[in-house]
């Protein structure tokens, strides 16, 4: 998978201990760069500004006390949405029977470009990606640049029913 980025140990125990889990840390653009931190409640339920905001706020903290960064830059803490990146072995297995694009720095099979419903995952930590046509593959997670779950009806559908659940 995509290397970690510079300030995840950094920011990661802060945000976890807040009870939300860290999905992706990124940095977006180079002259007027924006951290980008992705974040999701560990209790499963939805995402609310307010989380947002929060963690926001401790992480600027951090930044401030330690200064990592040189010069200006954007914070932006948010949802990972609907076609969210698969950013770790088990966002596979929560989202199996799914669909979703993954590219690999390996060739895989001859390729590096898959899209197909998600399998899960087994205990050597490999992708099971169906394809259309139903050709299954077989994909490391180590060899994974970056993944991301498609919007579908079928997910919109799943992402509905957890709203009108929670109200």
């Amino acid at each position: 998978m995509q290397q970690k980025h510079p300030l995840y140990d950094l920011l990661e125990p802060v945000i976890e201990k807040m009870g939300f889990e860290v999905v992706r840390v990124m940095t977006i653009g180079v002259s007027n760069p924006t951290l980008q931190i992705m974040i999701e409640r560990k209790d499963g339920k939805n995402l609310v500004v307010d989380d947002c905001a929060a963690v926001s706020r401790a992480v600027s903290e951090i930044l401030d006390e330690k200064d990592p960064i040189e010069g200006e830059y954007s914070l932006e803490v948010s949802s990972p949405g609907l076609d969210r990146p698969l950013t770790k072995p088990k966002h596979f297995e929560r989202f199996a029977g799914y669909e979703a694009k993954i590219e690999t720095d390996e060739a895989v099979d001859g390729r590096k470009r898959f899209k197909g419903k998600l399998e899960g995952v087994d205990e050597n930590k490999i992708i099971g990606l169906i394809m259309d046509g139903g050709k299954e593959y077989k994909i490391p997670f180590d060899v994974i640049a970056k993944a991301k779950l498609v919007l579908t009806d079928e997910l919109l559908a799943k992402e509905m029913a957890e709203i009108s659940d929670e109200e």
